[in-house]
């Protein structure tokens, strides 16, 4: 049995408090996974892991599992796994409670905390009447504590999550449809009667109505049912209930239902166990014509999700206004109220992956009443955009408001917009809250930014309300400037934020990863940030430290070794650029690519350990350049597979000390004494220059974190260039300068030193 074939049989074993009667022929289900992924340390939204599901129409329990893996290691401890839920877009998490921008409403995702104990932990969340579409779920390890490790030094633990997913979908589901009644029978507490209905656009209200219930076998009683209109939506629950226990006639009155789509009703018995209870249950919508302000004939239809419900009702040119009429063939189920509000069309214009604009047709200034709210639609139905941030900016014009005691009332909703704003002021409609803007005389613009928003269709409606005498208004107007665009983060994430492009399998999201001290979801936290002065000290650290090199460099050429003194100075001239560029803050400067930098800075380091031991082993200059050449080669290779892992620099470092092992041991065994000989060589050079590399490995391999990183690093840089300084080993006593065969004798002969230790040839 494979891996997935574990999991299965795991996950089936979870489900037995949820089992469906395979006896009820009218469900199926449907079994969905995703690979499991490997989870991190949270540190910004990129460290999170996001997995989503896509739940079918119809479904009556969906049941989450979570299969959680500890691999075995030596830093391997008992760990928390936070997991986020949330239907329609990805979940907006704060698991280090930060300060969100301003105009950033945020409401909590529901999470569960698994507790990672074993190699092998499972969890299980079950959901009823769940929101057809897609369900996210993110996941992630406690804080991050900021050490900075290196790759291969030692065994991490590493936790594996992998979602499954298993659904119950009833296959047929009665349709009800407005103006006609059925009769259906629930009995307590085994089954309920699933329902749904088509909510057309431009439906202003929801009526349901049950009667004639009876109990058993008698005769119209009390009714004994509960209704519940709408899914399950996380983590905020779009349903609505209503009690009908005690009731003859039971009506429920939804305002502003989801457009465009199937609204779910389930009825469900408050009766004794094994009592079954009959009803009949009638619905009926009522739908508004609606004014339309725009004056271009030509895209009148671009207004809706779907314009084949309508036709235009007047074509008069002369017109300066159109109304739009319910086409016939929803009249018959839809009694017309008249007009509801005035709309003006809006165009969508895609600019990048995430982004968008939208532009108002004889905008972008948008004329707002008193007597009827103006509703704008826009289309965020495309699949990615709730992997954005829509941004909805107000502005009111002073010269048109004349009603100071006035207040205009813009809502923001999705699904379907609020058709009176006078009654509902907190923004809600029948199945969803909304977001709020409000602007009068002295506050004069609004502002609103929703990440992550769901997918689909948003409604911006505005309207003036007076709260004094209504006639004092009701002939108001007030213009605004309306601007709403769809972009990957809030203001490009600031001055202190880089907004990045995620993907998880197909699906792509964007966030901001912040520096110099920042946080937030926007980067706009300043709570722990650097000030310019202690990223000017950070910058200045990291690079004036590299010019600790330049003693390690006159060394070099004072005895001769040009070709050491020449890795040293592209050492020192690469790290003190690549720091300069790599600086979280403001205080940066790049003289040429990030990557070229790093790269360069990288190379120059390892080379340079490379050539010094290679000195220090005194072989012959043919061997010892052929080996600068070949290790070179062969660095630069590896540093282009990976340039953290640990053995890209202990590689190099130990091969080069391998051969200056056999190259003294050769000569003390030929000598027959320790070599080098002197003691002072030792204990002057030898020894305080490998006490402090020593040194210097500790505090990069075990010391460094993201806060004291200027510091520890910069101590990294001193300490290596003086121990060059101290290891490179004295001018051979025989060895001429590197520049005396350039130099002829008078009889045209040239003397060049072989650079041996003992002899010399003259040819």
């Amino acid at each position: 049995m494979g891996v997935i074939g574990i999991l299965a049989v795991i996950f089936l074993k979870g489900l037995t408090v949820v089992t469906v009667d395979t006896a009820d022929v009218t469900t199926v289900s449907e079994y969905f996974s995703q690979n499991g992924l490997g989870l991190s340390f949270y540190s910004w939204y990129g460290s999170v892991r996001l997995f989503y599901f896509r739940v079918p129409e119809d479904t009556v329990l969906a049941s989450f599992g979570l299969y959680a893996v500890k691999k075995s290691g030596s830093s391997c401890r008992t760990i928390n796994i936070t997991v986020h839920f949330q239907s329609g877009a990805p979940p907006v998490i704060n698991p280090l409670g930060t300060k969100f921008a301003s105009y950033t409403p945020v409401v909590p995702s529901h999470n569960l905390t698994i507790p990672v104990s074993t190699t092998m932990n499972n969890t299980f969340l079950n959901i009823t009447n769940p929101s057809a579409g897609d369900w996210f779920i993110a996941a992630h390890l406690p804080e991050d504590d900021g050490k900075i490790e290196v790759e291969g030094l030692s065994s991490k633990c590493s936790y594996v999550l992998q979602p499954l997913l298993m659904v119950s979908r009833r296959i047929v589901v009665p349709v009800l449809e407005a103006g006609t009644a059925q009769t259906h029978s629930v009995s307590s507490p085994n089954t309920v009667a699933y329902l749904k209905i088509f909510i057309p656009e431009y439906t202003q209200e929801l009526n349901l109505t049950l009667w004639n219930c009876s109990i058993g076998s008698s005769g119209p009683s009390m009714c004994s049912l509960q209704v519940s209109l709408g899914s399950t939506t996380v983590p905020v629950n779009s349903q609505a209930f209503r009690n009908c226990t005690g009731k003859t006639i039971c009506t429920t009155v939804l305002k502003s239902p989801p457009w465009e789509k199937w609204l779910r009703i389930t009825v469900a018995s408050t009766a004794s166990d094994n009592v079954t209870v009959g009803f009949n249950i009638g619905a009926s919508l009522s739908a508004c014509k609606l004014e339309s302000t725009s004056s271009v004939l030509g895209i009148l239809k671009s207004f809706g999700p779907n314009s084949s419900y309508f036709s235009i009702a007047t074509e008069n040119q002369g017109s300066s206004s159109n109304t739009w009429n319910i086409s016939r063939s929803l009249s018959d189920t839809l009694q017309i109220v008249g007009n509801c509000f005035r709309h003006q069309t809006v165009l969508r214009e895609d600019l990048d992956v995430l982004s968008a604009k939208f532009s108002i047709v004889n905008g972008p200034n948008v004329t707002v009443a008193a007597n009827l709210p103006t509703v704008l639609l826009f289309n965020l139905n495309s699949g990615d955009d709730s992997g954005g941030t829509v941004i909805v900016d107000l502005v009111l014009n002073k010269s048109s408001w004349t009603n100071h005691s006035a207040l205009l009332l813009a809502c923001f909703t999705y699904g379907s917009p609020i058709l009176s704003l006078e009654s509902v002021k907190d923004c809600s409609t029948g199945l969803s809250q909304g977001y709020s803007l409000k602007m009068n005389s002295t506050k004069t613009e609004d502002h609103l930014r929703v990440p992550f928003p769901i997918s689909g269709y948003w409604y911006l409606t505005m309207q003036i309300l007076c709260f004094g005498n209504r006639s004092d208004c009701d002939d108001s107007e007030a213009s605004v400037l309306t601007s709403v665009y769809l972009t990957p983060c809030i203001d490009d994430c600031g001055q202190y934020g880089q907004c990045r492009l995620l993907r998880t399998f197909s699906y792509l999201y964007a966030a901001c990863v912040c520096k110099a001290g920042w946080q937030g979801w926007s980067c706009t936290d300043d709570a722990t940030a650097q000030s310019y002065g202690r990223q000017l000290l950070a910058t200045l650290l990291l690079t004036l430290s590299n010019f600790m090199f330049i003693p390690a460099i006159v060394v070099a050429i004072y005895r001769y070794y040009i070709i050491e003194a020449s890795v040293y100075a592209f050492a020192m001239f690469f790290s003190t650029f690549y720091h300069a560029c790599d600086q979280p803050g403001i205080a940066v400067m790049c003289i040429m690519d990030y990557d070229t930098l790093q790269f360069c800075d990288f190379l120059g380091s390892v080379v340079a350990i490379w050539v010094t031991i290679l000195c220090m082993a005194r072989i012959k200059e043919i061997f010892k350049y052929l080996m600068f050449v070949i290790g070179s080669l062969f660095i630069a290779m590896s540093l282009q597979l990976g340039r953290r892992g640990v053995w890209n620099m202990m590689g190099p470092c130990l091969f080069a000390l391998i051969i200056m092992a056999i190259a003294w041991v050769y000569r003390g065994v030929k000598r027959r004494k320790c070599y080098p000989p002197w003691w002072k060589r030792w204990v002057f050079f030898i020894f305080p220059g490998i006490g402090i590399a020593f040194i210097a490995i500790c505090i990069y391999a075990f010391a460094e974190t993201e806060n004291n990183y200027y510091v520890t690093h910069s101590i990294w840089h001193i300490l290596v260039s003086l121990s060059v300084a101290f290891l490179l080993p004295p001018r051979e006593l025989l060895a001429d300068k590197p520049w005396s065969c350039l130099q002829k004798s008078k009889c045209r002969y040239q003397i060049c030193s072989n650079q041996s230790e003992d002899t010399y040839d003259v040819t």
